[in-house]
């Protein structure tokens, strides 16, 4: 199964699981992302990937610089570890990480979580690749990705239990498009995926080609 028929059927689980005045709002605030076009605007093949240094899980700073430095980057965007999309994202590039690894990149994930939240996710996930903070967003901002969720978007995950103001070190609104990129060594973006559905993510097989491209 591919990852997004993976989460297609999650998707539709879920669905019936969901008040239809949930639905209602998060299908709304979806359709109205989509429509500000956000997605055509962040950054994409071509340009020169922002540079970033951000902590990580285990309180390392891991800069762009150094990372390609030794090789092509995957960078992929998520909006946290209380996202189940995400979860199931991450999942998949951890099972295709040793694919991606014999290929000479590294992959590296960001979110505006802070590191005690991404270590927890690491260990959960028993993830092998870095995942980084990005307080505030300023690294996703960069890349064209940041956006703020409408009001009552945002109350509905706060009474599903989402404390985005604690794990988010209160910045609660402000998350990241689901975006990867393929950087090579010389900071160039040379494969991207952005998209303004969280529920629809860049496929692990799509990426290693991206890389087998770049040989």
């Amino acid at each position: 199964m591919t990852l997004n028929a993976e989460l297609r059927t999650f998707y539709e689980a879920r669905q019936q699981q969901i008040p239809a005045e949930v639905r209602e709002i998060m299908n709304r605030a979806g359709q109205e992302l989509a429509d500000t076009g956000q997605a055509d605007r962040a950054l994409a093949v071509g340009a020169q990937a922002p540079r970033f240094s951000l902590k990580s899980a285990t309180g390392q700073t891991i800069s762009l610089e150094d990372l390609i430095a030794e090789g092509p980057v995957v960078l992929t965007f998520y909006r946290g570890a209380w996202c189940p999309y995400c979860n199931i994202a991450l999942r998949s590039l951890q099972q295709r990480h040793t694919d991606i690894t014999a290929r000479g990149a590294r992959l590296v994930a960001i979110s505006p979580q802070i590191p005690d939240e991404s270590l927890s996710l690491t260990e959960r996930h028993e993830l092998a690749f870095d995942v980084l903070s990005d307080l505030g967003s300023d690294t996703a901002k960069q890349y064209g990705l940041a956006f703020d969720l409408p009001d009552d978007l945002a109350a509905v995950y706060g009474k599903l239990g989402f404390d985005l103001q604690r794990v988010n070190a209160g910045y609660p609104r402000t998350l990241p498009l689901p975006a990867t990129y393929v950087i090579d060594r010389g900071g160039l973006i040379r494969w991207a995926f952005v998209d303004t559905d969280y529920t629809t993510r860049a496929e692990p097989t799509d990426i290693l080609a991206a890389l087998d491209a770049l040989r």
